[in-house]
């Protein structure tokens, strides 16, 4: 396919396009940064003009795309004021879907967010391990665009029922030098209680991205994508005792078994995360 990525010099867009054209789809990178190549055009998503231009066509570098992969945003919670958390993410949300609309495009895949779930957990979670059954809850202006941009991809799909939308509600992303830091996690439980002890490698993050694009269905569907396993050494029983001790748990939990289910990505896209922090080479499976 020829494939869009917006905000593909980022965190998980780096390894996204990577992992697309490894894969032999070709890509191009729509983002405002980034080192001056044939694979990035630069495009400020805030500007609607700017997005449907550069889907329809760039002079001699393309003719239109088969597939968006949406990533493009102020990545977390706190890092703008609210207002311009709200107008950013927002309006470059929109503009992507309904460029997208506009030039024929049928497949979309961006990036949800966990906090969508109800991070940083302040509420007691309805049930541990959380999944996508339960309505959203958002605490933070980020946490409402990301609510908000579910809502309008249910509604553009209504519109148009031949359109594919997949939301990845992506847990705090890690690259392989970020593992260091996760020893010193333990001490203290809630040091990353806010995401119940969640994260994803890039690397699966990007793996998240091609099977949405392979497997997506027409209408919307959201999906949590997070590693197998929690950041911490301690076993997942005993942190969702200590720390949610009114919390129902619904299943058996593995030793260090992820509290963020990602049952239902592997089941409908085939998500089989390869990587984890304590080894962080591909893994054969959950612990």
């Amino acid at each position: 396919m020829k494939i869009a990525v917006t905000g593909g010099s980022g965190k998980l867009g780096r390894h996204v396009v990577r992992r697309l054209t490894k894969e032999g789809h070709w890509v191009l990178n729509l983002d405002r940064v980034g080192e001056r190549s044939p694979g990035l055009v630069v495009v400020d998503l805030r500007d609607y003009g700017q997005v449907v231009d550069a889907f329809l066509g760039v002079d001699r570098r393309h003719s239109g795309f088969d597939a968006v992969v949406h990533l493009g945003a102020v990545p977390a919670p706190g890092l703008m004021s609210d207002a311009a958390t709200f107008e950013n993410n927002m309006l470059s949300t929109y503009n992507v879907f309904q460029a997208a609309r506009r030039a024929g495009i049928k497949k979309v895949v961006y990036a949800s967010s966990e906090t969508v779930l109800g991070t940083p957990f302040d509420v007691d979670p309805p049930y541990i391990p959380v999944d996508e059954e339960y309505p959203a809850r958002p605490e933070t202006t980020y946490a409402l665009v990301k609510r908000l941009e579910e809502q309008m991809a249910i509604e553009l799909t209504r519109w148009d029922p031949e359109l594919s939308i997949v939301g990845l509600r992506f847990s705090n992303v890690m690259d392989p030098e970020d593992y260091e830091a996760f020893p010193s996690f333990d001490a203290d439980a809630m040091l990353r209680k806010w995401n119940l002890w969640g994260y994803i490698d890039g690397r699966d993050g990007a793996q998240a991205v091609l099977r949405a694009l392979e497997n997506g269905k027409p209408g919307f569907e959201a999906f949590i994508i997070a590693s197998p396993d929690t950041v911490m050494s301690r076993s997942s029983a005993s942190l969702a005792a200590e720390v949610y001790p009114n919390v129902k748990v619904t299943k058996d939990l593995g030793e260090h078994e992820t509290l963020l289910s990602i049952d239902k990505a592997r089941r409908l896209l085939g998500f089989d995360p390869e990587y984890t922090w304590r080894t962080s080479s591909p893994s054969t499976g959950t612990d």
